[in-house]
């Protein structure tokens, strides 16, 4: 017989999702097992956001060095060295992966290294050894997903290997217009290299307000980013020295490389869930708005449960089951109300709902929005970028949504996600001090004239 270990709570899975409720539990007095086949941290540290937002910051540099003389600064770019860049992003994930190590061990967390597979609704096994748990949680994560017949390999790669690239491509051709495609193919391109991207659907960052879309579009263009949408991919052809990719309306395209940027899977296969009667749609667990299966103490967090597939939603959602299990009852997340940001340059932010989902929602007629330039802000001037703040309100009700675009309006996220869950007025907001010069004044600014009185709009 398998020896057997009990605990107040199981964790499957130690990504955002599953650590943030890890350290939650026990900071509650709950004894904790999180098991984990790869490493503390998971797709989040290890090969997604934290990495490449490190190589966004790298490109920033390059660009900003490629254009200094704009600002006085003699200055000129000698070049990309990816050893060195690989070197910088490989010591931010190490630093941060030893300080959560360091975390989860003061916590008293139980960290099991090993595959674990769920035998029973309350009991995970790993190696032999049987971990049985009052409650269970969920966590698996999410992987690089491709085109059915799309094969991954050589010169046909996902975010995981494009990240462990020891040199700049010439040239490359990213599948997929969405947040990592985006990010992707801004990097490269500052980095030097020629960058088409291939999208089925209408729009770059599709899912983001029409506005939002339109204005990365315009400011690719610029950048000399090439983007073919409503272009449906056909079929990759490897040669010696690159990629020759066919889409269904008959274009060819070539480069170097091909990444496949078509979204992320729910990593649920093999894991026993079906087996145990976990409720389950095109590989993704199904839970109520308090994230529980529905099958005996078992919840679900994170990327595998259907909606945004972003961390720090699968780490909210961590922290509310562990919450939820201790009794404290939380209010559920609004899904909608979760901040999203796309790193490229220039940055997409944008919180609550669409000015079309806000039309739908309220009616045509119920709807305002204001769109603020940043031309008119001085901090953006003195960046020297361009872009803007929209804001779209319920007529004579709160802001429903911000959506904003422009160099670094990713720091802003945190008054915009504020302004939509807490229901501000325009009129709250316009009567806040905004500190000058910032971009934040542009939030303001944007406010002043949802709330009627623009000091700077032109009439």
């Amino acid at each position: 017989m398998a020896e057997t270990q009990e605990y107040d709570i199981v964790i499957l899975g130690a990504g955002s999702g599953g650590y943030a409720a890890a350290l939650r539990a026990a900071q509650l007095g709950q004894k904790v097992a999180l098991i984990e086949a790869d490493k503390l941290g998971g797709t989040c540290l290890h090969r997604g956001c934290i990495p490449t937002k490190a190589l966004l910051h790298t490109a920033e540099v390059a660009d900003t060095i490629r254009e200094s003389e704009g600002v006085g600064v003699k200055g000129s770019l000698e070049g990309i060295d990816m050893n060195g860049v690989n070197s910088f992003k490989d010591g931010v994930v190490a630093r941060l992966f030893k300080g959560l190590q360091g975390l989860v061990s003061s916590r008293k967390v139980d960290l099991i290294n090993g595959w674990g597979k769920l035998v029973a609704p309350d009991t995970v096994e790993v190696d032999g050894t049987r971990y049985k748990g009052k409650n269970v949680i969920l966590a698996s994560g999410s992987y690089s997903k491709s085109l059915p017949g799309l094969e991954i390999g050589g010169r046909v790669l996902t975010s995981e290997q494009a990240l462990e690239l020891d040199y700049v491509p010439k040239s490359a051709i990213v599948l997929g217009g969405g947040v990592i495609g985006v990010e992707f193919a801004s990097v490269w391109s500052s980095f030097g290299a020629e960058v088409t991207i291939v999208e089925g659907l209408p729009n770059l960052v599709p899912n983001e307000d029409i506005a939002l879309s339109k204005g990365l579009e315009r400011a690719f263009r610029k950048r000399k980013i090439a983007f073919h949408t409503k272009t449906m991919f056909s079929g990759v052809e490897q040669t010696a020295d690159g990629v020759k990719v066919t889409t269904q309306d008959g274009k060819e395209l070539e480069a170097e490389l091909l990444l496949v940027a078509v979204g992320r899977g729910p990593a649920t296969a093999n894991l026993g869930y079906e087996e145990n009667g976990i409720p389950m749609e095109r590989g993704f667990v199904l839970t109520n708005e308090r994230l529980h299966t529905g099958v005996g103490n078992v919840y679900a967090v994170g990327d595998i449960v259907p909606g945004l597939q972003l961390a720090h939603r699968g780490f909210q959602q961590g922290i509310f089951v562990a919450e939820e299990i201790a009794g404290l009852n939380p209010a559920p997340i609004v899904e909608s109300g979760i901040p999203r940001v796309t790193y490229c340059e220039p940055q997409v932010g944008s919180v609550g709902l669409t000015e079309a989902e806000a039309k739908e929602t309220y009616g045509a007629e119920n709807v305002e929005t204001v769109d603020y330039n940043l031309a008119g802000n001085g901090k953006s001037q003195i960046l020297q970028t361009t872009g803007f703040i929209k804001l779209v309100r319920e007529k004579d009700g709160p802001i429903v949504g911000v959506h904003m675009l422009g160099g670094r309006v990713g720091e802003l996220i945190g008054e915009g996600q504020l302004m939509v869950n807490w229901e501000a007025y325009p009129e709250d907001v316009a009567a806040l001090v905004h500190a000058h010069p910032t971009q934040d004044e542009a939030m303001g600014e944007a406010a002043l004239a949802l709330a009627g009185k623009p000091l700077h709009a032109h009439n």
